[in-house]
């Protein structure tokens, strides 16, 4: 790893939550590697040799800490994956590493060429994509036989190995252990599963599940007991697919949420987690933000909140849909009108959770509603203008659906909302900055960002955020946030 060795060692002395995630330590004299942020005894500098992920750590033959757990470590911050071709590349293949999705397929799916991708990643990573993948499934199933009691035979395809021999052999190989040591059984398997996943400290939890909970669609999502539950629904390559829950709670004492699914979700495994990762964005780097945000404090005292996170979303078609629904109304009325279009059109799901009742309607559903969509709706109480507002997004996802967290560029993707009859400029950034993590959203037409920046015109609002750039974004979270505190409405969706 190039760079200052002992700059990483000061880090790793440290215990620096900063650098959780954005490099690896493998000490030479017991052959393990760890994290930044690990409690074991420091070994001597000279038995450290420092990797830029796991997978690299791997391929020099260390094997993973049993006390740190590198596969909790959080994700590729956004600071590093601006314009790389290869971080959105490694959480493609996280996301899909249950899934069998071939890379020349993937590098089709980035618009590339499977070369220039394979070029890119050794650039970036000093491995092979096939050798990142392969350390993606082997962290997942650790994390799967650590906390859970899941059959050997459920963790070997959850984690895309296909097979419990397949699972065994590289484990071995890769570990020197058998997976079976590795055994804790801390989650049941009768009601679901509880994985870890961890990110950077601080994250203003209570903040998060306050924006959540203005925007809950009922018989979708709820928040209960401190905790934020939704039903999802999602495919199965080859296999149709699955309906089930996700049930995500807080756990600030190691830095991870605990995100808890039925069983019906295990064959999307991966693709759930990059979903919670996503929505509650937790490779946020607050540290690299704060440098920049934290100007927002000459504005009004404690106007920035360290920590920040842009909410992102499960499903980009629900999120886009109630962004239309949210035009010119509050988000109470919004929250209201999503809840009847659920109840219409969504889909009934037994979950055993009272407050969880549907999924929300398919594009396909929708769409075949056709021009006829205006009176099926109005009779919700959505206007014609939303309606087909509303058909138009549900042509646009069954034919060609917008990127969900991994988008190389958003703005080309905001050229096709805008492209889409009644989604101006303020609906398309609002939906690119939810449901592709766009970090430099500003919507300085918005009534509650007005409102938080008064008595600024709209120019003076441009003009100030130029310094938040390329965090504009979280700029906008905050002051939506800011309003709250003070016991406002806003009125954004």
């Amino acid at each position: 790893m190039e760079g200052n060795q002992q700059g990483w060692y000061a880090a790793f002395a440290a215990k620096d939550t900063r650098f959780d995630g954005r490099f690896f330590v493998g000490v030479s004299s017991t052959g393990i590697y760890c994290r930044p942020v690990c409690r074991a005894k420091l070994p001597k500098i000279d038995h450290c040799h420092f990797f830029v992920s796991a997978a690299q750590a791997e391929a020099a033959g260390y094997r993973p800490c049993l006390l740190c757990r590198p596969e909790l470590a959080p994700g590729i911050s956004v600071t590093d994956a601006t314009a790389s071709l290869a971080h959105h590349a490694a959480g493609l293949l996280a996301e899909t590493c249950g899934s069998g999705q071939r890379l020349p397929d993937l590098a089709e799916q980035l618009g590339y060429t499977d070369r220039h991708l394979r070029r890119a990643f050794a650039q970036t990573f000093h491995v092979s994509p096939v050798r990142y993948l392969q350390t993606c499934r082997l962290l997942l199933a650790k994390s799967l036989l650590t906390d859970t009691n899941l059959p050997m035979s459920d963790v070997a395809v959850a984690a895309g190995f296909g097979s419990v021999r397949r699972l065994n052999d590289l484990f071995r190989t890769q570990y020197k252990l058998s997976p079976t040591a590795l055994r804790r059984g801390a989650s049941g398997a009768r009601e679901g599963i509880t994985l870890l996943v961890g990110y950077r400290p601080p994250y203003p939890w209570q903040a998060m599940l306050a924006f959540l909970s203005g925007r809950t669609i009922r018989g979708v999502e709820a928040l209960a007991g401190g905790e934020y539950l939704r039903t999802l629904r999602m495919a199965v390559p080859g296999q149709g697919e699955v309906c089930g829950w996700v049930r995500v709670g807080h756990r600030p004492e190691k830095n991870c949420l605990a995100v808890t699914l039925s069983l019906e979700l295990l064959p999307v495994l991966p693709q759930v987690l990059a979903r919670v990762r996503h929505t509650f964005d937790l490779s946020c780097d607050p540290h690299a933000i704060a440098e920049v945000l934290g100007a927002m404090d000459d504005l009004r005292p404690g106007l920035f909140v360290p920590g920040t996170r842009l909410p992102g979303c499960f499903d980009g078609f629900e999120l886009s849909v109630r962004a239309v629904l949210g035009q010119q109304i509050t988000v109470k009325a919004a929250s209201t009108l999503a809840a009847r279009l659920v109840a219409a059109h969504g889909t009934p799901i037994d979950t055993g959770i009272v407050e969880l009742t549907h999924a929300f309607p398919r594009p396909e559903t929708l769409l075949a509603l056709g021009e006829g969509i205006t009176e099926h709706l109005g009779q919700l109480g959505i206007i014609s203008a939303r309606s087909r507002s509303i058909l138009a997004l549900a042509r646009l996802f069954a034919e060609n659906p917008l990127p969900l967290g991994h988008c190389t560029d958003p703005r080309a993707q905001i050229a096709r909302l805008v492209a889409l009859p009644g989604i101006g400029a303020w609906t398309a950034h609002y939906i690119a900055m939810r449901t592709m993590g766009w970090t430099d959203a500003f919507l300085e037409t918005d009534a509650a960002i007005k409102k938080a920046l008064a008595p600024h015109t709209a120019t003076d609002m441009l003009a100030l955020a130029e310094a938040w750039r390329p965090w504009r974004s979280y700029a906008t979270i905050c002051l939506w946030n800011s309003l709250t505190t003070q016991g406002g409405t806003p009125c954004t969706t």
